[in-house]
């Protein structure tokens, strides 16, 4: 097996257990359907089967979209190229067209240090409604920020699954990430920094801060997908490498 074979079997691993936290599961053909738990505030995905069938049709992917529309869930799925090459075929047989992204990830030997204007948001920080909001602004490209609702974030951070970190300056929230370890793996999620703040470190130092609390709890596997090419020139500066293709079909955004 490849060093690249057994990153990718990790990830995928990692990718089924992640969401079972706050989601139950369905099998629904070859795929992996995960339902969020009320109040949880996520949005969660269909996704290959672990260790399941590598051949997917036009059939299975429409019957699994069809299932999550019966749920009143949004129709999405995700999945790694490199681990499922024949989904991508299925998608378009379908009549959908995926986004995709670049899966990178950090060296184990890459030395990192968390940034002083970042810090990690206990659970029952004042500013975790901001952060998420922070984060949500960030993502739809505005500066006003409304505060969001944490729905079971508390509970997650306090079990320590899920790490939070906000960068600040001035006293003023100015961009927030989270990351959400599982053993020695983790992936980093949501890093967004508003308009007004970006091109001012904002987005390295919440980066870096997450990659330096995950190694803390014993991490050495550290992921994340890029969702444009902005973002992936900073994580590429901080140490990350391509690794991957990931896909994420979104029907109803």
């Amino acid at each position: 097996m490849t060093r690249d074979h057994c990153l990718f079997a990790r990830i995928e691993e990692y990718y089924d257990l992640v969401p079972r936290a706050a989601a139950t599961t369905e099998e629904v053909g070859p795929f992996t359907l995960f339902v969020p738990e009320e109040g949880t505030g996520w949005h969660f995905y269909a996704r290959p089967r672990l260790h399941g069938s590598s051949t997917f049709t036009a059939k299975a992917v429409e019957r699994v979209l069809s299932r999550q529309a019966e749920l009143g869930l949004p129709r999405a799925i995700e999945w790694v190229a490199e681990v499922t090459p024949s989904l991508l075929p299925a998608v378009r047989g379908a009549g959908y067209e995926p986004h995709r992204y670049p899966l990178l990830t950090l060296p184990a030997d890459v030395p990192i240090e968390a940034d002083p204007r970042a810090r990690q948001l206990p659970h029952a920080d004042p500013h975790l409604g901001i952060a998420f909001g922070t984060v949500k602004a960030g993502f739809n490209g505005k500066d006003q920020v409304e505060h969001h609702d944490t729905g079971r974030k508390p509970e997650l951070i306090e079990q320590g699954v899920l790490i939070v970190v906000a960068s600040y300056e001035g006293g003023r929230l100015c961009g927030a990430g989270s990351a959400a370890p599982r053993g020695d793996v983790a992936e980093l999620m949501g890093i967004a920094v508003p308009p007004g703040h970006r091109n001012r470190g904002h987005g390295s130092a919440i980066t870096r801060s997450l990659v330096a609390a995950c190694r803390e709890r014993g991490v050495d596997l550290v992921f994340l997908t890029a969702g444009a090419d902005a973002a992936a020139r900073i994580y590429r500066r901080v140490g990350f490498r391509d690794t991957g293709t990931a896909y994420v079909l979104e029907l109803d955004d």
